[in-house]
């Protein structure tokens, strides 16, 4: 892996997606999305600047329309549907955050689901929108269906990520963002290209049955976390998006690749309804210091709460540059002649960290 500067990589996606139609405003919210995802999460996960490859492909291919436009069907004060129109959807998710974050502003709490959307990314990107109007913010969507039901060998619900973000006085914000598989096939593909083997709770094969073989699972449905419970979960995710906003669900989002049909649900509480917001951040920041005072498991060093690992991520990421894996920084250098970006992306030298 290589690190190149943060903002050189934020600027060359910004403008791939100029080239790839969408409007500058647009791309900029793409860009920092996933920037965001780059700087916080495991390459293997898959929601970083690799997806600018993903996007030229859908675009080119008609699964998505970078202008699709954005309109609110229903409206109330505290209440909306959004028609995203099969358009980008971390760019859908990002406006429709912001339109739950100024409802909660005025009611104390906004919601609003999406509708006929398309992949919105990381799940964190849009819960965290709300900690920048001291406001609790949630996120969660469906997605193609890859889980399968408990007991079951082929999928009917997707991953059906959540993130739940809330502020703490603690240098860091408490982000919980999940998937309800175990793990998703980006993981999979990451064990499969070092060679290692996988937990046997990640995937079945075909005929249900465990494996600790990437390659073989990638044929077969994930499972969910904690068995019926994480299943029930992702079941519940559909029922709140795509069921309620008269959208896909179950086996309807992915099925059409010129309609993927993805449904998304955002919420935000506005914390000063209830208390100052930096009581709340104070208050947040001793239920982090309960957690971390716990004592250990034997061979335990630390005990982690919610997004903290990934927020040390972001700052030595932030400090040292951006890892990006040599594969993906070729394939960004080949898209930049295919769009005719301008953008450079300074290196800055190997990456040499032992974990990411």
């Amino acid at each position: 892996m290589t690190n190149v500067n943060k903002e050189d990589l934020r600027a060359f996606v910004a403008e791939g997606f100029v080239a790839l139609g969408l409007t500058k405003e647009d791309a900029g919210i793409f860009a920092d999305a996933l920037v965001f995802s780059e700087l916080r999460f495991h390459p293997g996960q898959g929601q970083g600047v690799m997806r600018l490859r993903r996007y030229q492909q859908r675009i080119g291919n008609g699964e998505v329309n970078p202008r699709a436009g954005w309109s609110v069907v229903k409206e109330g004060p505290a209440l909306a549907i959004v028609d995203a129109h099969n358009g980008i959807g971390t760019v859908a998710a990002a406006k429709a955050m912001r339109l739950a974050i100024d409802k909660a502003k005025a009611n104390g709490i906004g919601t609003v689901i999406v509708r006929n959307s398309t992949h919105y990314g990381s799940s964190a990107v849009h819960a965290c929108q709300a900690l920048e109007h001291d406001c609790i913010g949630m996120a969660f969507t469906n997605a193609g269906p890859e889980m399968a039901p408990h007991g079951g060998r082929e999928g009917v619900t997707g991953t059906n990520p959540w993130s739940i973000a809330a502020p703490s006085d603690k240098g860091f914000p408490v982000v919980l963002d999940i998937a309800l598989t175990t793990a998703g096939k980006g993981m999979m593909k990451w064990h499969e290209r070092e060679g290692k083997k996988m937990p046997l709770d990640w995937a079945i094969t075909p005929e249900g049955h465990e494996t600790d073989d990437p390659t073989a699972a990638m044929m077969g449905p994930l499972l969910p976390i904690g068995g019926h419970k994480g299943y029930g979960l992702a079941f519940m995710s559909d029922a709140m998006t795509g069921v309620l906003s008269g959208g896909g669900f179950g086996l309807t989002p992915y099925s059409d690749p010129q309609k993927l049909d993805v449904s998304h649900y955002f919420q935000a509480i506005d914390i000063s309804w209830f208390m100052e917001p930096a009581d709340y951040a104070r208050r947040m920041g001793e239920f982090v210091d309960m957690a971390k005072s716990r004592a250990r498991r034997p061979g335990v060093e630390e005990i982690l709460v919610p997004g903290e690992q990934e927020a040390r991520r972001v700052a030595a990421k932030s400090r040292n540059g951006v890892p990006l894996d040599d594969a993906v920084l070729a394939d960004m250098r080949l898209l930049a002649e295919e769009l005719g970006i301008k953008q450079e992306l300074r290196e800055l030298g190997p990456y040499t960290g032992d974990t990411l």
